[in-house]
């Protein structure tokens, strides 16, 4: 069968949505779909109207039809299998079927019709695989994110740099600059913030705050080594303080007023950006990208674990983009892969080899394109890699927390974040030992546990922090982070080569695991 457009009209004959499925002109298709209004008899339940030219296949949804527009030649039967896949998956969308919500929801639509037709042909998949295809995020666009926040960090460390660089000067040039000091650093924090907007507003408005952003918020973050802790735990009290002039301990008096956390002599922490997507001078580049999502249950044992990933290719120029990708794989039946439409399926079931169906076709350029996909979902404890154990207890009016990791051998994991929500407490949480680093967010009132990398050497770790007494609740969800280089989908990307002559060709390639959402509630 070939579709040429599918669509869904009121049957005031408005075309709500409308998804041109061939190589066909705009004007084409919307005088067929102007057309099918005048050949459909009011009350009764057709299935299809012929005209010279094309067949229009529709089922009527409450106030609504269902169209299908196909050629004469194309089979009945698998026109009526489409609209059915059809007309289950737009009540998914769209529970009400009214125009409003049609009209509310049509990109997602156009997106869900995409996956089911695919150059006039209908897709072997199911709804919940279309639900999945149409959810799964663009990868640029998260590291067009993380590349936003990195800068954002980096400014907001410059700014702390600068303004410690300025204080020690003012201290070593002696009690005579001490007046000046206040309108200095006031001066200075202003440029900066002046300097941090300008950036930000460049940038595309900054970064979305959300449970999931763990690299924004250093100007008011407190960092601290584990040997601060005693100091940290409480704010000084009389005497005078080094280098500090009584207006500026006034001046951070009021920061403290309005809920800033100050802590003295204690230099800023590093800064946790995400790394950007590395440039390659290779003509190709072959990237392989896991996204974890992962619930564990507070009491121990795994909720869900599903994993999503995607194989990407990235050309450079046309004359390089005739190829085909040699895929090596171990056994992965508890994957499910599913290649691009315009990829040869029978080629790579039988031979593992990612080519386009028309080998006289490049592959585009320029831009990242999606040729393999696959998803797992498990229940299995051993398969995190990460587990997560919080143990709280009220003891004399306080809550002692005692909280641990443990790593599976399977992985190495990087720039490893846990973060603890608290309840809303005044003073700094007491933290009394900790493997790692550590810092509280007094805006959020959450204390983050950070761990640079876990391996072989820390496969284990803990944490003891002491807060007024609070409900045991009140310490979850604990949200995590992290990255590795190894992927649970044992997929390696043997070689590259030429369709034409059969040479292998130079290629770069990356593998990452990243995570999008991974909590212990």
């Amino acid at each position: 069968m070939v579709v040429l457009a599918a669509s869904i009209i009121s049957k005031s004959g408005k075309a709500l949505v409308s998804r041109q499925c061939v190589d066909m002109s705009r004007i084409r298709i919307e005088g067929l779909l102007s057309t099918f209004p005048k050949l459909v008899d009011i009350g009764k339940q057709h299935t299809y109207v012929e005209t010279d030219n094309v067949r229009y296949v529709y089922q009527p949804m409450e106030s609504l039809y269902l169209l299908l527009v196909t050629n004469k030649q194309s089979n009945i039967l698998e026109d009526r299998d489409t609209l059915q896949t059809l007309s289950k998956l737009v009540p998914e969308y769209v529970p009400s079927l009214d125009e409003e919500g049609v009209c509310r929801m049509a990109f997602e639509l156009i997106f869900a019709f995409d996956e089911v037709i695919s150059l006039g042909h209908k897709e072997n998949v199911t709804i919940a695989q279309v639900k999945q295809y149409v959810e799964m995020e663009s990868h640029e666009e998260r590291m067009h994110k993380r590349m936003i926040e990195s800068k954002i960090n980096d400014s907001k460390d410059l700014m702390k740099r600068k303004a410690n660089e300025i204080e020690k000067n003012k201290i070593e040039k002696g009690r005579g600059g001490k007046g000046n000091y206040v309108s200095s650093m006031s001066s200075m924090s202003s440029r900066f913030d002046n300097s941090f907007e300008g950036t930000d507003s460049s940038m595309g408005g900054g970064v979305r705050n959300n449970s999931t952003s763990f690299g924004s918020g250093l100007d008011y973050d407190t960092f601290k080594p584990p040997a601060r802790v005693t100091s940290t735990s409480a704010p000084s009290k009389g005497g005078m303080q080094l280098g500090k002039s009584t207006k500026a301990n006034q001046f951070l008096e009021s920061l403290k007023a309005e809920g800033e956390v100050i802590v003295e002599d204690v230099a800023p922490g590093p800064v946790r950006s995400s790394a950007a997507l590395p440039i390659s001078s290779d003509p190709i580049m072959v990237g392989v990208e896991e996204n974890l999502v992962v619930v564990l249950k507070k009491d121990g044992g795994l909720e869900n674990l599903e994993v999503q990933g995607n194989m990407s290719l990235v050309v450079q120029k046309e004359e390089d983009a005739y190829i085909r990708v040699q895929v090596e794989s171990s056994e992965n039946s508890n994957f499910n892969f599913k290649t691009h439409p315009n990829i040869d399926k029978n080629l790579y079931s039988e031979k593992n080899v990612l080519g386009l169906k028309d080998s006289s076709r490049p592959f585009p350029t320029g831009n990242p394109l999606d040729i393999l996909k696959w998803r797992m979902q498990s229940k299995q404890d051993s398969m995190a890699p990460l587990s997560i154990n919080c143990w709280p207890s009220v003891s004399g009016g306080e809550s002692y927390v005692n909280i641990e990791y443990e790593a599976s051998r399977t992985f190495e994991l990087q720039n490893v974040v846990i973060r603890i929500p608290l309840p809303a407490i005044r003073d700094v949480p007491a933290v009394n030992q900790v493997d790692g680093e550590w810092r509280y967010d007094s805006r959020n009132s959450v204390l983050e546990w950070s761990i640079t990398l876990i391996d072989n050497s820390n496969r284990s770790g803990s944490m003891e922090f002491v807060v007024p007494a609070a409900d045991p609740n009140s310490f979850f969800p604990i949200d995590v982070k992290f990255t590795s280089n190894k992927t649970f989908c044992d997929l390696k990307v043997g070689s590259v080569i030429q369709t034409q002559s059969g040479n292998s060709v130079k290629f770069g390639k990356r593998t990452q695991l990243v995570v999008d959402s991974y909590q212990v509630v």
